[in-house]
Order: C-alpha cells, then sequence, then structure tokens
C-alpha cells in the first residue's frame, strides 16, 4: 500500500469523522478484505473435516437430484 499521508475528515471540534483515500488505495484495501474472508471461509469449512467430494461427482448428484 503507498505510504502517503492520511487525511481525515473532521467536525468543527476536531473529531474525525471520516478518512480520504485514493482509488488506488481503497481497491488495494477492498482486495485485501477480500482475501482475509476467503482465508476464514476457507477455515471455517476445513474445520467441519466433513467428507470431500470431487466435482465430477458432485455434478452427478445434483443431475439425479434434479431429474429425481
Amino acid at each position: 500500500m503507498n505510504n502517503t499521508a492520511v487525511q481525515y475528515i473532521t467536525n468543527n471540534s476536531g473529531k474525525k469523522l471520516g478518512v480520504v483515500l485514493s482509488l488506488k488505495e481503497y481497491t488495494h484495501m477492498l482486495e485485501a478484505v477480500e482475501e482475509l474472508e476467503d482465508i476464514h471461509l476457507y477455515d471455517k469449512v476445513k474445520a467441519k473435516k466433513e467428507k470431500t467430494i470431487t466435482i465430477d461427482q458432485y455434478i452427478k448428484q445434483r443431475k439425479r437430484k434434479k431429474h429425481a
């Protein structure tokens, strides 16, 4: 991430209300959050220790259920 000076939006008494980011910094932050969410979801699913199946098996099961 870029090491630019942080710009804050403040009210009349100086309380910080927001921050100004470049589009590049904002995009970078969103991508980082999405990656962390993916990691969290992966960890959550792996913790269940459920049996896995291949994508081909899944598709066959879906087709059978659809035609049942």
